[in-house]
C-alpha cells in the first residue's frame, strides 16, 4: 500500500517522481502531485471474461507505466489477450473535506474502466488521450483508496486508432509489438472544489497579444476572479484580473510591442530561440481569498503557409525534420524516464534537424514540454485505424478532438496530420465517402485550431490540405533531383509521377500554389549480412551509410521547389534498421557528420536562419 500521509508538503512543480518522470501535465501545474507509477497487482484476462474486480485472480505484479508487452513492465508477454487488470491501494492524507482528490491517467489503451473501493467510478475510450476521475465520493472514512483498472484492447480490432501496433502475432514489415493497458503516468492531486480545469493560449503576432481561454469549475460560486500574470526573462509583461463569467474567462492580453524586429525577436519563439512566457493563474474568491493557483507557459509565434512556402513568425522557414516513431527497446511507446525524452529532443537538434514528425503516435506531454523549452518543431499525427466504418469515423474523430484539446497550447506543434498514407481510407481515389471523411477531418481540425496548417492525408492522394506531403523512397539522388528539380515540374509531377505507386493529388490544378514537402524519404538501413532487419535501402558499413546519407541529403537540400523535408528515420525501431541512431540512441556515425549533411551551410550559421539553396538542374548540379 502506498501511504501518502505526511506527503502534503509542497514540492517544486519541476521535481521528478521516484521513477524519474516529470510533472505529467506541464501546462497546468500545481504545487503538489503524487505519482502512482511503480508496482501494481496485475492479471491477464485473455478472453475479457471477468466483469468485476471480485472475479479477478491476481497472479502477477507489473511496473506501471510500462505496458505488459514490454520488458520494462516486468511481464514482457507479447501474445494475444483481450483485457488486463490492475490494482493498487493508497492511503490518502487526512485533510479538510472541502477539496477534491483527482486521479489522472496519462493514457490507457484502449477502453478503460475504473473502480474505486469496489464502485465503478468512470470509464474512458481512446488509447492516446488522458482522462481524470474525481475519487472523492468513493473514499471511505479512513481515506483508503483501492484503485482497480480494467483495460480492454482487442488485438484484432482494426476499426480503432492503433498506429503501428501489429494485428499479427509477430511484428512484420513496418508494424511493431502491441501496446495494451496503462502506458503513461498515473498520478493524483489534491485540488479545491472551485478550480481551474483547463487553459488554452492563442498567440496573435498581428496584434502582438496572447489570447487566453480558461475554464473554471465554479461549484455554484459567484464573484470569482481570475488573476493572470505573464513574465519572461525576469520581466513582468502583464498582470491582469478578470471576472469569471459562465465558468470561464476568454480574453486577449495585449503586450507592449517594441516594433522593431531586433527587439521583437527577444520574445518570439523559434527553434533557434525558444523564448517562453511563464504564466501564473490564480482564482480569487469574492472576499479576496486565494482559492486555486496553477502555473503554465505560452509563447508568441505563428505558423502558416504563404503561397508555396511554409512560414514561421511571418518569415519563410525551411523545415528539416526527421521521422520519429517514439519507441524504446525496453519500454515500447513509454520512455525510460524524463531524461530520455529530453535527450531525444537534444539528439534531433544535434543532428541538424529543426523539427520532428511524430509518426503514428500521440507523444507524452513531457516530450512536447522539452520540445517547447529546447526549441524543436513538431508535426503531430493521429495514429491510424485500418478499416473504414462508421465506428472508425466516430472513434477517430472523437479521439482526434481530444488530442487537439490536450496539445493546442504547445508552441512546438506547428501542424496537425489526421491521416497518413491513406491508411484507413484505402479507396480514397474512388470512394466519395472516404474523400468526404478526409475533407471532414481537415475542416474539423481547422475549426478546432485555425492557427496551424493541416495536412489532411500525408504522403499522397491529397484531397484537403495546406501542405502537399510526398513520400518517396527512391534511393538514387540523381533521380530525386530530376523529379523535383524546378517549379515547372509541378503539372507533370501531379499528373504523371507516382512515388509509392500513388497519385500525389486528387485535384491537381488547385494544389499548384501550395507548399510541397518531401515528408518521407531515405530509410537507409545499416544492417549486417543476412540480418533480419531491413530498410528501404541497405548499407553494409558505417562509412557506406554516411556517404549514402550525405549524397541523398545534398540532393534534397538543393531542391528549391521544396519547402521542407522529413528524413526516415530518427532511430532504429524493432525490425526497421533505417535509423540515424541505433534503438538505444547510440549514433551510427558521428553526430557532427550527420549535422553537416542535414543542415549544410545553415549548420555553420550562428544565427540559425534558414536559407533556400539554389535550384538543381536535371543532372543534379546546382544552377
Amino acid at each position: 500500500m502506498l501511504n501518502l500521509d505526511g506527503m502534503l508538503q509542497s514540492l517544486p512543480s519541476t521535481d521528478l517522481d521516484p521513477e524519474g518522470r516529470g510533472y505529467p501535465r506541464p501546462q497546468l501545474r500545481r504545487d503538489c502531485w503524487w505519482s502512482l507509477n511503480g508496482a501494481w497487482d496485475f492479471a491477464f484476462d485473455p478472453d475479457a471474461a471477468w466483469s468485476t474486480p471480485a472475479d479477478v485472480s491476481w497472479t502477477e505484479q507489473i511496473r506501471v507505466p510500462f505496458s505488459p508487452e514490454t520488458p520494462a513492465s516486468g511481464i514482457g508477454f507479447t501474445g494475444f489477450f483481450r483485457a488486463c487488470w490492475y490494482r493498487r491501494t493508497v492511503s490518502l492524507p487526512a485533510t479538510d473535506t472541502s477539496g477534491r482528490w483527482l486521479l489522472h491517467f496519462g493514457a490507457v489503451d484502449y477502453c478503460a474502466k475504473v473502480w474505486i473501493n469496489g464502485v465503478v467510478a468512470g470509464s474512458h475510450h481512446g488509447g492516446y488521450t488522458p482522462f481524470t476521475i474525481d475519487v472523492t465520493p468513493f473514499l471511505t472514512r479512513d481515506v483508503t483508496c483501492e484503485i482497480v483498472v480494467c483495460a480492454e484492447d482487442d488485438p484484432h480490432d482494426l476499426a480503432k486508432p492503433r498506429g503501428k501496433q501489429d494485428w499479427q502475432l509477430e511484428p512484420h514489415s513496418i508494424w511493431y509489438p502491441r501496446t495494451s493497458g496503462i502506458w503513461q503516468t498515473v498520478w493524483m492531486e489534491r485540488v479545491p472544489a472551485a478550480r481551474i480545469l483547463r487553459v488554452a493560449f492563442t498567440p496573435n503576432l498581428a496584434r502582438w497579444e496572447i489570447g487566453i481561454e480558461a475554464w473554471i469549475d465554479c461549484q455554484r460560486r459567484d464573484g470569482l476572479r481570475l488573476g493572470v500574470k505573464l513574465h519572461s526573462q525576469g520581466q513582468v509583461l502583464a498582470s491582469d484580473t478578470y471576472q469569471v463569467f459562465a465558468g470561464g474567462v476568454h480574453r486577449g492580453i495585449a503586450l507592449s510591442d517594441p516594433g522593431i524586429d531586433d527587439s521583437r525577436n527577444e520574445l518570439l519563439w523559434s527553434p533557434h530561440a525558444p523564448n517562453l512566457i511563464d504564466v501564473e493563474l490564480s482564482v480569487w474568491g469574492d472576499r479576496g481569498e486565494l482559492i486555486d493557483r496553477v502555473y503554465s507557459y505560452a509563447a508568441l509565434r505563428s505558423t502558416a503557409v504563404q503561397g508555396d512556402r511554409f512560414v514561421l513568425n511571418n518569415r519563410p522557414y525551411l523545415l528539416r525534420m526527421v521521422l520519429d516513431q517514439g519507441y524504446w527497446p525496453d519500454g515500447g511507446l513509454t520512455a525510460p524516464d524524463d531524461a530520455a525524452l529530453r535527450r531525444d529532443v537534444e539528439l534531433a537538434k544535434n543532428m541538424g534537424f529543426n523539427g520532428v514528425r511524430k509518426h503514428q503516435k500521440i507523444e507524452d506531454p513531457r516530450f512536447l514540454y522539452w520540445a517547447d523549452r529546447l526549441g524543436l518543431t513538431v508535426w503531430e499525427e493521429m495514429p491510424s485505424a485500418y478499416r473504414f466504418t462508421p465506428t472508425t469515423v466516430d472513434r477517430l474523430s472523437r479521439e482526434w478532438t481530444d488530442v487537439i484539446a490536450r496539445d493546442y497550447s504547445h508552441p512546438c506543434i506547428i501542424s496537425w496530420v489526421p491521416i497518413n498514407e491513406s491508411w484507413g481510407v484505402p479507396n480514397l481515389p474512388d470512394n466519395p465517402s472516404e474523400r468526404h471523411y478526409v475533407q471532414a477531418l481537415f475542416h474539423l481540425t481547422k475549426t478546432l485550431d485555425a492557427t496551424r496548417p493541416v495536412i489532411g492525408n500525408d504522403g499522397w492522394e491529397s484531397v484537403a490540405t495546406d501542405i502537399i506531403g510526398i513520400h518517396d523512397y527512391d534511393d538514387q539522388p540523381d533521380r530525386i533531383c530530376r523529379r523535383y528539380h524546378a517549379d515547372d515540374v509541378l503539372p507533370r509531377l501531379f499528373k504523371r509521377e507516382r512515388p509509392g505507386g500513388r497519385m500525389l493529388v486528387l485535384e491537381g490544378d488547385k494544389h499548384i500554389e501550395q507548399p510541397l514537402m518531401l515528408t518521407e524519404f531515405g530509410g537507409i538501413a545499416l544492417a549486417a549480412p543476412n540480418s533480419a532487419t531491413w530498410g528501404y535501402s541497405v548499407s553494409r558499413t558505417a562509412e557506406e551509410f554516411a556517404r549514402l546519407y550525405e549524397r541523398l541529403l545534398s540532393a534534397v537540400r538543393s531542391l528549391g521547389l521544396l519547402s521542407g523535408f522529413c528524413y526516415t528515420q530518427f532511430a532504429d525501431t524493432y525490425q526497421e534498421a533505417n535509423g540515424l541512431l541505433y534503438a538505444d540512441r547510440t549514433p551510427k556515425i558521428p553526430l557532427e557528420r550527420v549535422l553537416a549533411a542535414t543542415a549544410g551551410p545553415v549548420a555553420a550559421r550562428s544565427d540559425g536562419l534558414e536559407q533556400l539553396e539554389p535550384h538543381a538542374d536535371s543532372s543534379g548540379h546546382s544552377s
